[in-house]
């Protein structure tokens, strides 16, 4: 599950940060509202919370992801009769 999380994030992150075009226009005319300096300040920070947003994404969903391998695909759970490893029906 962990390494799914981890793959996620870092999957996440990397498509967050591929639509760091879009994260900046919007931040940009978010801080031309504001001032000139404001259009810079929003650029930076709508690539930012785009990588971010994207990492919390891919983490959440590798997760799901891999909480449903560890239980349902790789053999982990164990009978504590007779010792027995099995995966839980689907």
């Amino acid at each position: 599950m962990k390494i799914a999380a981890l793959m996620g994030a870092v999957a996440g992150a990397a498509r967050g940060s591929s639509t760091t075009l879009i994260s900046s226009q919007l931040g940009a005319t978010v801080g031309a509202l504001i001032s000139p300096l404001g259009i810079n300040l929003g650029r930076v920070s709508g690539a930012i919370l785009g990588g971010l947003i994207g990492g919390v994404g891919g983490c959440a969903l590798g997760a799901q992801l891999g909480e449903t391998l560890d239980r349902h695909v790789l053999a982990n759970n164990l009978c504590l009769v007779c010792g027995h490893r099995f995966n839980l029906p689907t």
